[in-house]
């Protein structure tokens, strides 16, 4: 049995708040500066921008949320689906993935914490299995093995399953890879999402230091991937500000990703962004910082022809919306969502009006464009307040779908038809 529950009271200093960017060395080191690029007179407009509006961004409760706080009533889904929480007590949980054996890991950001979740039929149990980490935001199971990337570390708990059985009581000890993938310092959106892809690669999303500012695009605002022991690093996507959520298509093997919009030009604007990179355009830009969303050059970073040569996104997710975790749906159990994209948008923080807060699903056509796109699940925002912030989703072996809320500690299970739910 776990002793060490997750859903304890959370009495915990939070030293580590603060925002990172994921920057590697290439092969043949870039010959300029890796440091964002920010002209005195953009700084001093966005610091005006800021204190002539009430807005900041939303923290997460550190502190155990009780089944009765959760807002499973508020909750919507179409018809023939049903929600229950399927686990509690595990503040700030945020992406998660899961092990060969059924364990779900849940990675977090402020809280500093990794949990492995495991499912007992009629309860779940949640150990914290790392913590005084900073933002492990990024997780991933390859081979039976755990991969958490923080802010300053890489991490890899070998045979993790065995291992928890085996010792319920003691924390397993990791193999530190830090050195191999050279993770630097920097803060500002730098908390990782990590997913192994079809070639067997470690694929690793490296946003920007900044709000919004000229980058080395050989450091910055780039998709990698590498070896699994971090050797062979190459630049998959260019010109991605802010992924903290990406997959590969079922068929086709192509990656797909969500990347969040830039602050302060507007409540409108620029829009969240799904975008996929075709076969054969490796290393091809997504338009970041010059470009954004549906063509429009940035209004303080200005370059000559600034969509030129980027690729578009395949959708729009909403302005400030903060598109998050993704996953195609490759379950049986939920009828014409076959292959489908299930998105978590965990909602607007600059923007008075607030967007997202909800789950949508993103149908696609045979070419690879998109056919529709629907709203899938809410009821985590109620009156412009959120009750609820969904972060990830996960498709679990019996085509049931997992929900991570961070702002409540929760992790919900989406089933259609007879599959037996009971909110426990």
């Amino acid at each position: 049995m776990y002793r060490r529950l997750a859903h304890r009271m959370l009495l915990v200093a939070v030293a580590s708040i603060g925002h990172c960017s994921l920057a590697f060395a290439q092969s043949t080191p870039p010959s300029f500066s890796s440091a964002p690029v920010s002209s005195p007179a953009q700084a001093a407009l966005e610091q005006s921008r800021m204190k002539s509006a009430d807005l900041k961004p939303h923290a997460p409760r550190l502190m155990t949320t009780s089944i009765e706080q959760l807002p499973l009533k508020e909750i919507q889904l179409p018809q023939g689906f049903k929600v229950e929480v399927w686990a509690h007590g595990i503040p700030g949980a945020r992406m998660m993935a899961r092990g060969e054996r059924g364990t779900v890991f849940v990675g977090s950001r402020i809280i500093g914490r990794v949990y492995a979740v495991s499912d007992k039929g009629d309860r779940r149990e949640s150990r914290i299995l790392a913590e005084k980490l900073v933002q492990p935001n990024g997780i991933a199971v390859r081979d039976g093995n755990l991969y958490v990337a923080a802010i300053n570390k890489v991490l890899r708990y070998d045979n993790i399953e065995a291992l928890l059985q085996g010792n319920p009581e003691t924390l397993p000890q990791p193999v530190d890879m830090t050195d191999k993938f050279g993770l630097p310092p920097d803060q500002h959106h730098g908390w990782k999402f990590l997913a192994f892809g079809p070639d067997g690669k470690l694929y690793i999303p490296v946003g920007i230091p900044c709000n919004a500012c000229e980058i080395n695009p050989a450091v910055h605002g780039n998709i990698r991937r590498y070896n699994a022991d971090g050797s062979g690093m190459q630049i998959m996507a260019r010109g991605v500000r802010n992924s903290v959520g990406f997959d590969f298509h079922p068929k086709t093997g192509e990656l797909w990703f969500t990347d969040n919009g830039r602050d302060w030009q507007g409540e409108d604007g620029p829009q969240d962004e799904l975008n996929r990179l075709p076969a054969g355009k490796i290393g091809a830009s997504f338009g970041n910082p010059y470009c954004h969303a549906d063509g429009k050059p940035d209004l303080d970073i200005h370059k000559p022809d600034a969509c030129a040569g980027t690729l578009a996104p395949v959708t729009l997710m909403g302005a400030h919306a903060a598109a998050l975790g993704m996953r195609f749906y490759t379950g049986n159990m939920f009828p014409g969502y076959k292959n489908a994209i299930f998105m978590a948008r965990h909602g607007s923080w600059n923007k008075t009006k607030k967007t997202g807060g909800d789950l949508i699903v993103v149908r696609m056509n045979p070419n690879g464009t998109v056919k529709s796109q629907e709203v899938f699940m809410t009821g985590f925002m109620v009156n412009n307040a959120y009750l609820g912030r969904p972060v990830d989703v996960a498709v679990m072996k019996d085509g049931s779908m997992l929900v991570s809320d961070d702002h409540a500690g929760a992790i919900y299970r989406v089933t259609y038809g007879a599959a037996k739910v009971a909110n426990r």
